[in-house]
This record gives structure tokens, sequence and C-alpha cells, in this order.
């Protein structure tokens, strides 16, 4: 047992042994150091390391993707649990040529139907240089990703017009709304099908919300201050420190406009978030783009109201998040416009009543499905060719980037391990995650590639890089 972890450390020769034999992990370890060093001292010399073959970098790749291990990590890894002693060339080496190749097989996705992306920078430690990234909406897929460029029009412009000769068709496009995002967009696909971001929208009105209800739970504690100092007045009690600069009365005066603004506030952000959900049902049909756009102009001309209540610094916040979404507002609606059509044409045919029904079920088919399947099977049978599309259609609606944003998320702690990311370690990033079985979730038992219906979905990620013998 100790010549074979000596002469050939394959991956699994331990497991196997242990299994065979009846012996622990541990103990096999134990032996085959106590036999290394018997052999180094006969020897004279430490043992030359054995002749590495394809399964090294099998183990290499699967500790640098799925662990965010370092090289050092990897080396370590390798002396330790393996008894494989590689260099840090060796490791680059491995690492490299598996880049290329990814990066090779990145250059040859394709798309069946044209797709939906997502569009959006990741900044690195390089000032004003971010990492592009270009995710397919509905399946996660990653069509590209770039090492860190200029974060300027031109980089864009370059990354969409790459997609184009690769043959990927665009049905449109979602972002935060950055600016040379835009200005590439309108030299390549043109702005009229780019959706903004809402939940940026949402996490501006949250942060917004959040400095408004820390201030008023400043007035509170001031007001406190101030009661307990009347009552130490009234009692004949000097206390120490300043005099508060507000009376008893003037300080409730206050807590109450703040109050009054904070909640006014948190109102209308709650009506906002209503007016953007994908679908907005009301008793006698659905509420359409047109009257939504209506609906949140008013959200905004009472914010404007609300602004003068409140302080210096927080009427700044106020106008600030009123201009966000004035500015973003008609891109905002892009998925509200595109389902115009199918939901008039469908209250035509079941009614408006029946469409708003199907709108209120689809909101709750977290309960009521859980899927959009599930609800279609409770769905009276003479509705089921109609609310079959529009559903669907809800479904598929655009309105948030956050496929981009999960992607970054798992470029982050490679990213915290190495400082920065290689074209050939994001390649081969995105060749494993467009290969990754979801374990939970909505898209359970699927890979990105697989919701895409790709050709070589079936494959292992290594077995797409060309490792077919071990990844099999």
């Amino acid at each position: 047992m100790v010549s074979q972890m000596l002469a050939n450390p394959v991956h699994g020769l331990v497991s196997q042994l242990g299994r065979s034999h009846q012996v622990s992990r541990q103990t096999l370890y134990r032996w085959a150091a106590t036999g290394r060093q018997a052999l180094e001292e006969a020897l004279g010399h430490q043992l030359l390391p054995p002749k590495q073959n394809e399964a090294i970098s099998f183990v290499v790749l699967t500790l640098l993707i799925e662990t965010h291990a370092s090289y050092r990590g990897i080396q370590t890894c390798l002396r330790e649990l393996h008894g494989v002693h590689l260099s840090l060339g060796r490791i680059v080496g491995i690492v490299k040529e598996a880049g290329q190749r990814a990066r090779t097989w990145l250059s040859q996705q394709q798309a069946g139907t044209p797709r939906a992306l997502a569009l959006d920078e990741q900044y690195s430690s390089q000032r004003g240089k971010a990492y592009l990234n270009v995710i397919d909406v509905h399946s996660g897929q990653v069509w590209a990703t770039v090492p860190p460029v200029e974060v300027d029009g031109e980089s864009w412009t370059l990354l969409l017009w790459y997609l184009q000769e690769q043959g990927i068709s665009c049905l449109g496009t979602v972002s935060d709304g950055g600016r040379a995002i835009q200005e590439a967009l309108s030299q390549v696909h043109g702005e009229e099908q780019h959706q903004r971001d809402v939940w940026h929208l949402f996490h501006v009105a949250a942060q917004v919300q959040g400095r408004l209800d820390r201030a008023v739970q400043a007035e509170q504690d001031r007001l406190l201050t101030i009661q307990r100092q009347a009552d130490a007045l009234a009692n004949g009690i000097r206390r120490r420190g300043r005099r508060p600069k507000a009376t008893l009365a003037e300080q409730e005066a206050c807590l109450s406009q703040m109050s009054y603004v904070a909640e006014g506030v948190r109102y209308l952000c709650q009506e906002l978030h209503t007016l953007l959900e994908v679908v907005v049902p009301l008793p006698d049909g659905l509420l359409t783009s047109e009257h939504r756009q209506g609906e949140i102009v008013t959200v905004l001309d009472l914010l404007d109201e609300l602004v003068p209540s409140a302080t210096p610094a927080l009427q700044r916040q106020l106008q600030m998040l009123a201009k966000q979404v004035r500015l973003a507002l008609p891109q905002t609606l892009l998925f509200a416009r595109r389902l115009d059509a199918m939901q008039e044409q469908a209250s035509r045919v079941l009614g408006s009543e029946a469409v708003a029904l199907l709108a209120w079920a689809w909101l709750r088919r977290a309960v009521l499905g859980p899927t959009s399947e599930h609800l279609l099977q409770s769905i009276r049978p003479a509705w089921r060719a109609v609310a079959s599309g529009l559903l669907a259609a809800w479904d598929q609606a655009v309105r948030a980037s956050s496929a981009v944003e999960n992607w970054q998320s798992i470029v982050r702690p490679h990213l915290a391990v190495h400082r920065k990311l290689s074209a050939g370690m994001l390649s081969l990033l995105a060749v494993w995650h467009n290969h990754r079985i979801a374990p939970r979730g909505p898209h359970e038992g699927l890979s990105p590639l697989q919701r895409t219906e790709s050709p070589s979905s079936a494959h292992h990620w290594l077995a797409a890089l060309g490792y077919s013998a071990l990844a099999a």
C-alpha cells in the first residue's frame, strides 16, 4: 500500500485502498509519510516527484474552482492530502492551458433563439477599470466576461460587437442605467429595447427611507433627553451638561413633523413597489403601462410636496430620489409596455375580471403553485389556452438584472483570493458556471446550458475542455 501511494499518487487511490483493506485514511497517510522518510534516509536524498499525468490537472482545476483556492493552497492540499509534490510553475501551467481551452470554448457559444441580456460592470482594484459581464437573463448563462478595461462606451461597444459576430441575437437588454452602457447601446442595439433595472431604484428608495428612520430615531432620543431635563428641573435637581436648544413642545413638534415625512415617504415607496410589479391587478382589469406612468408621476409629485417638511440634509435626499425615478421612468416601464398588447387580447377573450383574477393568482403563485405550470392546472380548462401564454409572458418579463449580480457574486470570492483575474481564469469560471447543475431552487437539476437548450449541456465542464477521460 505504501509503495502504491508513493509511486502513483492518483486521485482516489487512498480512498480505494482504505475501503479494500479496512484502513482509515489518516493511518494510510501516516504510513506513507513513514515510508517516504525511510526511503529518503536510505537513498540519502529526497524522492523525486513521480511523473504527473492528466489526473493532476483534474485535481488542480477542481480545487481551483470549487474551493476558491490559491495556487499555494492547491500546492499544500496536494502535498498534505495526496502526497503529491507539485511546483507552483506546474500549477500555473495547468491553469493557463485550461484557461486557453476555456476561452476557445466560450468564443464558440451559440444561441438558437434571441436572448435577453443583462449587462453590468464589476469594478476592480485598478482605478477607473472594471470587469464587463454579459449574462443571459432567463438562464444565467455567461455569454461574455472581460478582464479589467476602461469603463466607457467604447469598451462596451466592442464587447457588444464581439457578441454580434459570434452570432448571439439580442432580444433586449437590462442594466442599472450606467452611462457607458447607455452610450454603447445607442450605437449597437438602440436604447428603445433597453430595460432599466427596477431593483436599483428600490435600493435607492430603501437607502433614503433608512436615513429618514435614523433621523426620526435621533429626534426621539433627543426628546427623551429633554424630557429627563425638564423632569429634573421640575423636581429642583440641577443636571450637568448643556441645556437643550429646544423646549419640550418644540421638540415634540419637530418629532411629529419628521415622523410625518418618514411615514409619507414609506407609503409612497410602497406604492412605487406595487406600480413596478410585473402585473398590477384591479377589480375590473389590469393597470396598463400608460396608467402606471401616470400613477408614478403622481407619487413623485406627492414626494415633492414632502420635501419642504424635511430638514435641509434630508431634503437633498428626497430630491435625489425623485430625480432618479423621473430619469429612469421611461425605460423602467419598458417591460409593462411589452405586456400591454397580450393582456389586452386576453381581456377581449376571457374578460377583464378573469384576467385580473389570473394576475391575482400569479402574484401568489408561490403559495398557490408553486410554479406557473402547477397554477395552470388549477385554472378552468376553457381558460387554459389563453392563460398559458399570459402566464408565460409574465414569467419571462424582464425588469431586473439579477442574473448578472448573481454571476458577480460568484466572481467576487475568486477576486478576493487572486486580487486580479485573467481572461483565462474568467473563462474557466464561466465554463464551470454554465455547466453547473443547480442543487436547489426553481432551477433544481438544471444547468444554465440546459435552460438555454444548448446541445453541449450534457457534458461535465472539464469534459467540455478536453478532460473527457477524467470527467467521465
